[in-house]
């Protein structure tokens, strides 16, 4: 979704403008995707599993 063509109800603006502190709330917010569209928590599970992976991986190639 694109905040170029929505209209703040604040302030009357485009919320593309940023000129009132809703308008940029929401402008970050729609703007705002992370990596790959994966939040932050997301991609930190991903990493943890990935590493406990590795680890049995690796354990189990030593037996």
């Amino acid at each position: 979704m694109s905040c170029q063509h929505l209209v703040c109800a604040q302030c009357a603006h485009p919320v593309i403008e940023g000129r009132c502190p809703v308008c940029r709330a929401n402008r970050e917010r729609l703007h705002h995707h992370g990596f790959a569209g994966l939040s932050p928590a997301l991609i930190a599970l991903l990493l943890v599993v990935l590493l406990l992976l590795t680890l049995v991986v690796d354990h189990l190639s030593g037996l």
